[in-house]
């Protein structure tokens, strides 16, 4: 007679697991079950109503984005990892300082952020497939259809706030996030409790009203939404408001008191390529493609072609000038 091997302590797994999450470099490390989304209903009202805007990929692959274990055969527990790319900005160059600057969003300051989380997911997986052979893992970043910020809160990592951002309460929300989703049934973590209470600071902080109720956002409005994903023309009453935001925003993330306190990423890959946070908006005109190229290397800020980034230069050295002017 045969013995099968012994089953492993799936308690004492998923804790080596988290160690070696934590070895990583990630910051924040729990464990959620893969059944389907809470949200589903809402995601696809959200999404039916437009407020997707022109982010047509996420209504494709429905499905696999509201339950793991479509994308995942099998799945049971998705490994969710947060990283905190909180770095200290120095001031802006201060008026009459050569040209207008426009502010660049935290996250898009440092290197790709998939190119720092990627490679160290994929040596978590391969960790999890060495701990409990035969087990299938699958790895994202952003880009992969999965739910990633419900997840997040359900494996304790932080709380999905009323600017939609997950907020943990020891580190705040500058986190980027990442999923190993395995076939290995883990025993999952306590969901995060949401901390948010009466707090609308960044309800009212938002210059266009894109926060449309608490833990609800309309994308057509925000500021991050019309800087990097939409690529034709913004209205007029939406570039006024965008002010000086260049790629991306970060008022609803800046007003936080969860933020207040936030810890300095000891991660050199996310050190800051503009100090100030800022980019002179008039060098931006006359670069080429060459020029973008090699100013943008490495950089998440790739995602914006550079049309639309001289288009978000024009909108924010026009809102300057309008300010000065005033």
């Amino acid at each position: 007679m045969t013995l099968s091997p012994p089953m492993p302590d799936l308690h004492q797994v998923a804790a080596q697991i988290k160690q070696r999450a934590r070895e990583l470099g990630f910051d924040l490390v729990g464990v959620s079950d893969a059944t389907p989304s809470k949200y589903r209903a809402y995601y696809r009202d959200w999404l039916d109503s437009g407020q997707a805007g022109t982010m047509d990929y996420l209504a494709r692959r429905f499905d696999e984005r509201t339950d793991p274990a479509t994308y995942v055969p099998g799945a049971r527990s998705v490994v969710c990892v947060a990283m905190n790319y909180h770095v200290p900005l120095e001031a802006p160059p201060a008026p009459p300082a050569p040209g207008p600057h426009g502010k660049i969003a935290r996250y898009a300051l440092g290197d790709d952020y998939h190119e720092i989380i990627k490679p160290r997911l994929h040596v978590l997986a391969d960790y999890i497939r060495e701990l409990a052979p035969g087990t299938t893992t699958r790895c994202g970043v952003d880009t992969a259809p999965i739910a990633e910020k419900e997840l997040a809160a359900r494996a304790g990592v932080g709380w999905i706030g009323k600017n939609t951002c997950v907020i943990n309460e020891s580190i705040g929300s500058w986190l980027l996030l990442g999923e190993v989703i395995t076939t290995l049934d883990l025993p999952p973590d306590e969901p995060a409790v949401d901390r948010c209470g009466t707090c609308r600071r960044c309800i009212d902080a938002c210059p266009t009203s894109a926060i449309t109720a608490p833990y609800q956002l309309d994308a057509r409005k925000c500021i991050s939404y019309l800087t990097i994903e939409h690529r034709g023309d913004i209205a007029a009453e939406l570039q006024e408001k965008i002010g000086d935001w260049l790629y991306g925003c970060d008022i609803c993330q800046d007003v936080c008191p969860w933020n207040s306190k936030a810890l300095t990423s000891t991660n050199p890959a996310l050190s800051p390529r503009f100090p100030s946070g800022t980019s002179d908006v008039r060098q931006l005109f006359s670069w080429d493609d060459d020029d973008y190229r090699q100013a943008l290397r490495g950089s998440a800020m790739k995602r914006v072609k550079l049309p639309v980034l001289q288009r978000n230069a024009r909108i924010v050295a026009e809102n300057l000038s309008s300010n000065s002017s005033h």
